[in-house]
């Protein structure tokens, strides 16, 4: 609809100047209309006449069309335009642009460790790759949802050396002492054990390098028998059970894990193929020359024959093509790994550009609690993602004895998703629970609110939406505005965009609300319809988000 004003404004141009021009509407200021243009200003320099002008010649022409209201000047010589309710109504009906529809994309986030503990950043990166994942799928693309994570490496060594010392030796029959509840951190408990030792014991450290060989050799013999071998795959299974445990909790689920372990023979055979064209060797080591392309150069094979994170990441590249041909990558991560992941994809590029070409690498900081002191991995009190869901949990409670999981969680994701992508996160648990104000809570009582406006009388059908009121105006216009948003959202990645609109979308029914009755009032009908649209909206844009939106609180 939008699309087509924008080209009656392009074919009107054209006859009164005989010059194309790009129209581009933008959403205005409610007092000004609903839609302006600068065109006569782009016209005015070509035609060699006052701006003003200009904009009368087009306005003049405009005036015809039956979805715009009027047509009005500003300034220099800006367009607004004022839709006709109608109109602004089908903007509604159209929906989001099915943009990806037919398209196949992948969604690579979380990308947790088995044999270590999930953070603060793997919750992260789960929720807002989960919303990123949904706005893909509103788009009409096919999303497959997958992860990434190192079951092999140094961390399984120093892992597996903590686990063994903890046993007195290679005992796999212990490992039934443990309790189910308990295995995810009995594990990160060995990790840090590991990595101290790692860092403070030569002999220690020798020992968890030749277990990380171990373990390397575990996969090519295909060894599940052996004393080592019952101890790292009974323990990689706790971890994968930990790991869908908590997606489970958090409401995202994986198609598909790629352990290290598949993607580095791949990633070996992968980079060895490519020696002299794109990779080379250097003291014994492989190596992409990252420097000709402005970047910097690192090993992708060792001077011991192994891959490195580097070749994994070229293995799951090749699989990932493998097994979806996408027409879409998405591949999110910490901002730690920013000019690591340009090489990666630089490489590919040489010789597998499907691979990266439609790819987009967003990162993220770090996740903090406010007032939080520094986390350390080695010294094992790092922010773990639990810890966030338990810091909301408690606040909310503290706040409101109705408060639940359902609420917590939407507080959580809710202020995660609320901030732009890219720096760091510093978590406020009292403010994510609030009621009043920006929060998750906040717009999932504003849902439940107006759906308990709506069991009081639910409209009997559908009401045609127009002679709008000032009021019902503009929450309709508010209304008009999610497809743009969405797509928007969609085409920058950025879930946010979401959040702001959702919290004005709030504050505008909030008004109307105040100052217009909707239960018997004589335009019940149409304000129960507003109402309905009003709250279809939020639940739908919640949906995006990942947050539950409930029929009563």
């Amino acid at each position: 609809m939008i699309q087509d004003i924008e080209q009656a404004i392009v074919d009107v141009c054209a006859e009164l100047f005989d010059e194309r021009v790009e129209v581009s509407l933008t959403r205005t200021d409610e007092q000004f209309g609903d839609y302006a243009t600068n065109v006569a200003l782009q016209l005015s320099k070509k035609v060699s006449k006052n701006p003003r002008e200009v904009a009368e010649q087009i306005v003049a022409k405009l005036t015809d069309q039956d979805s715009i209201a009027r047509v009005d000047i500003a300034g220099p010589g800006f367009i607004n335009l004022t839709l006709t309710d109608a109109t602004l109504m089908s903007l509604v009906e159209t929906g989001p642009t099915q943009s990806l529809l037919g398209k196949t994309a992948v969604a690579e986030y979380s990308d947790p460790n088995p044999f270590k503990v999930l953070h603060a950043g793997h919750l992260y990166t789960s929720i807002v790759g989960d919303a990123i994942a949904n706005l893909l799928e509103k788009a009409g693309a096919t999303v497959h949802r997958v992860n990434f994570g190192g079951d092999v490496g140094l961390h399984v060594g120093k892992t597996l050396w903590g686990i063994v010392q903890k046993l007195d030796g290679e005992h796999p029959e212990q490992l039934k002492d443990v309790a189910t509840d308990q295995r995810a951190n009995w594990m990160a408990e060995r990790y840090v054990e590991g990595t101290n030792a790692y860092e403070d014991d030569e002999r220690a450290k020798a020992e968890i390098i030749e277990l990380n060989k171990k373990v390397y050799q575990l996969h090519t013999d295909n060894d599940h028998e052996s004393a080592l071998a019952q101890l790292y795959w009974t323990c990689r299974t706790w971890s994968y059970d930990y790991f869908n445990e908590f997606y489970a909790r958090i409401g995202t689920k994986f198609e598909k894990y790629y352990p290290e372990s598949e993607t580095a023979p791949l990633g070996l055979e992968t980079v060895r193929a490519h020696i002299g064209d794109v990779y080379e060797v250097s003291d014994g080591a492989i190596v992409f020359d990252g420097e000709k392309y402005g970047l910097h150069t690192r090993v992708f094979i060792n001077s011991n024959g192994l891959p490195t994170y580097e070749a994994k990441d070229v293995g799951l590249a090749i699989k990932k093509w493998q097994d979806y041909h996408f027409d879409k990558s998405v591949i999110i991560t910490g901002n730690d790994i920013v000019e690591y992941m340009k090489v990666v994809m630089k490489s590919l590029e040489q010789f597998a550009p499907e691979t990266v070409n439609t790819a987009t690498h967003l990162t993220h900081g770090q996740v903090k609690l406010s007032g939080g002191v520094k986390m350390s991995s080695r010294k094992g009190n790092f922010l773990r993602a639990v810890d966030v869901l338990e810091a909301a949990e408690t606040a909310g409670k503290t706040m409101n004895e109705n408060h639940d999981e359902t609420t917590s969680l939407g507080a959580v994701k809710y202020a995660f998703l609320k901030q732009r992508i890219g720096g760091d996160i510093i978590y406020e648990p009292e403010e994510s629970v609030s009621l009043q104000g920006n929060s998750g809570p906040y717009l999932q009582y504003a849902h439940a609110r107006a759906r308990s406006v709506l069991a009081k009388k639910s409209p009997t059908e559908r009401k045609s939406i127009n002679d709008l009121q000032d009021g019902e105006r503009s929450l309709l216009r508010k209304i008009s505005e999610y497809p743009e948003v969405v797509d928007k959202a969609l085409y920058e990645l950025m879930p946010h965009a979401i959040c702001t609109y959702l919290y004005e979308l709030a504050q505008t029914f909030n008004r109307f609300y105040e100052h217009n009755r909707v239960i018997d009032d004589e335009r019940e009908a149409l304000r129960l319809e507003l109402v309905r649209l009003y709250a279809d909206t939020l639940k739908d844009g919640l949906g995006i988000l990942g947050i539950v939106a409930p029929e009563r609180m």
